[in-house]
């Protein structure tokens, strides 16, 4: 019985030491050489897309002069240029919507075309053109629907709008109460529209790698999608758990059916 006894306490203690073995890939950027990455991360800033909604502001020395400019007070100055024509339906008077040509209808100015730019681009663009009414004038542009789509294993899943234009994947993550604790951290798929070819790209992140920072899909553009895919260990006892649900169907059929033959047998 003592030998017995001994090979069970055995058992029980390499049981125990199995169970608390810590789960693999659940710590963001363990991997080394974190410093050396983060010295590398780069923002190259938004590019603006169809649908982009930006509030753009225009001010000058001469208050009057710059009226025209501005959605908000060029109908004081009795300007017949409408601003919100040819889709500039912004929610906000002083809003501009990028068409499906790419383009924005701006006061006085008319069509400009500004799919592809960074803000700074066509904030130096729109000055440009401004130099020829105004002196000195300033542009000032904001986009206001940053938004992403977070799927899958994460707390709070769904569009999420983002307060800040510089938005790097964990921020996103964030946004969505982070990942569960059954999230696959070595490979989450970014979905994000190719400006090149207009197509949608579809690209894997390894976020336990410190190196993740250094990636050129670090920093989110604004309609990008994240899809978090379930660890092996979720895939596997989801499976399970159909498998069982399926034998637990099945063996209740066939034990109506047999139930049923052997009560038409016995009469």
């Amino acid at each position: 019985m003592k030998k017995y006894a001994a090979v069970f306490h055995i058992l029980f203690i390499a049981l125990f030491l199995l169970s608390c073995t810590p789960k693999k890939n659940i710590v963001y950027m363990s991997n080394d050489n974190f410093q050396q990455e983060v010295s590398q991360a780069k923002y190259a800033g938004l590019h603006l897309q169809e649908g982009d909604r930006l509030q753009i502001l225009v001010s000058a020395f001469d208050e009057i002069a710059v009226r025209p400019f501005n959605i908000a007070t060029m109908n004081r100055t009795g300007n017949t240029t409408s601003g919100t024509s040819g889709g500039n339906t912004g929610s906000s008077p002083s809003e501009y919507t990028v068409n499906s040509d790419g383009t924005i209808i701006f006061p006085v100015l008319g069509a400009v075309y500004c799919k592809g730019m960074t803000k700074q681009q066509l904030k130096e663009d729109l000055e440009s053109r401004l130099k020829r009414y105004l002196t000195d004038p300033m542009v000032t542009i904001t986009l206001t629907n940053f938004n992403i789509s977070v799927l899958g294993e994460v707390k709070s899943p769904g569009q999420k709008t983002s307060p800040t234009e510089k938005l790097n994947i964990f921020q996103a993550i964030a946004l969505a109460g982070d990942l569960t604790y059954d999230a696959n951290r070595t490979n989450v798929k970014l979905i994000r529209t190719s400006e090149a070819t207009g197509k949608d790209e579809t690209v894997s992140l390894d976020l336990s790698e410190a190196s993740i920072v250094n990636s050129p899909y670090y920093y989110l553009q604004q309609n990008d999608i994240l899809y978090v895919e379930p660890d092996r260990n979720k895939q596997v006892a989801v499976n399970n758990d159909s498998a069982t649900d399926k034998w637990i169907r099945y063996g209740g059929i066939a034990l109506g059916l047999v139930t049923l033959i052997i009560s038409l047998t016995r009469k």
